[in-house]
């Protein structure tokens, strides 16, 4: 098992000890790298793939590691590789859709530090930042926040208020953003060709903000998932082009494969509410109750308007559940 694979950060944009009033050298030895492998018949494996990789961060001296949650979702086999080359088996305790971050227990002393638990509260636009991946200072970059604002993804994701750091990280999924106080304020999750609209060319990082795990951090500990309603989930991706949004695919055997809907809709209404952007198609989706109602979508095609009801679903129902312990 290669312990870093991924590419390592330029010197020059590298973090240095005297840049920072924390232990820098701690801090990034709380990030590990972790790998996972997913049953090939998964409901994700087609999507993710059967072999993940990416960072989690040590958040808890009993080995708790925090996490992006689309390394783990499904994955029957969890690996944890620290700094000092140590390497433990490790189990998924939960993952939670609607913010997008996971938990797993080490299974093993990793014989590392945990880093703090801060809040991207704290955190101000321009701000200098560390996102750390696994293996110390030659994987970890000096950043900035370049925003904070809200983040939708065509997978049927909102986030009110991501965080969006410049420069990229080369290696982002589950890196550690580390906040002024050496505490930890989010988790990577994606890479951002344009971290601001009026930034063309201006490529980043959005990482998921840590203060969404305090509210539901007991009930995955607990159950795995929290307990709140699920939201509705209609199983379609959605792109937004030129002002349209548009259905760019389904996953196989959701419910709006068993619909009329096809590639290349255009998605005009959601229960008789126009709907202009991602964020907007997706919050009105979810307004019109919880996972099990039916869905009306007023849609077009080749210049003809129809309306296609869809039966929603929980997501959950197609994942396979992580084993609690």
């Amino acid at each position: 098992m290669s312990d870093h694979p991924q590419p390592s950060i330029p010197p020059n944009q590298r973090p240095q000890a005297s840049d920072v009033a924390y232990d820098l050298e701690r801090a990034l030895d709380a990030v590990v790298s972790l790998r996972t492998r997913i049953p090939d018949d998964a409901f994700t494996a087609n999507i993710l793939g059967t072999e993940r990789a990416g960072h989690g961060v040590l958040i808890g001296e009993r080995g708790l590691v925090l996490t992006i949650g689309y390394l783990v979702t499904e994955a029957n086999e969890v690996w944890l590789v620290g700094n000092n080359g140590r390497a433990v088996r490790g189990d998924v305790v939960g993952y939670d859709y609607e913010s997008g971050l996971g938990l797993v227990q080490a299974l093993g002393s990793l014989d590392l530090p945990a880093l703090g638990l801060g809040s991207a509260k704290d955190l101000r636009v321009q701000q200098e930042v560390v996102l750390a991946g696994c293996g110390g200072r030659a994987h970890a970059l000096k950043a900035r926040v370049a925003a904070k604002r809200e983040f939708a993804g065509y997978w049927e994701y909102v986030l009110d208020e991501a965080i969006y750091t410049a420069p990229p990280h080369p290696n982002w999924g589950g890196a550690a953003l580390i906040g002024a106080d050496g505490r930890l304020c989010g988790i990577g999750s994606l890479y951002i060709d344009q971290v601001l609209p009026q930034m063309a060319g201006q490529d980043g990082n959005m990482s998921v903000p840590v203060d969404l795990l305090e509210p539901i951090m007991a009930d995955l500990m607990s159950y795995g998932r929290t307990l709140k309603p699920a939201r509705p989930w209609l199983g379609m991706f959605v792109s937004e082009v030129d002002a349209q949004l548009l259905v760019a695919g389904v996953y196989d055997d959701a419910p709006a494969a068993q619909t009329s809907l096809r590639t290349g809709d255009v998605i005009l209404e959601v229960g008789g509410r126009p709907v202009n952007g991602l964020a907007t198609l997706f919050r009105t989706v979810w307004a019109q109750g919880s996972a099990g109602c039916e869905i009306p979508l007023t849609v077009q095609r080749e210049g003809r308007s129809f309306e296609v009801r869809v039966p929603s679903v929980d997501r959950r129902e197609f994942w396979r559940a992580p084993d609690l312990h």
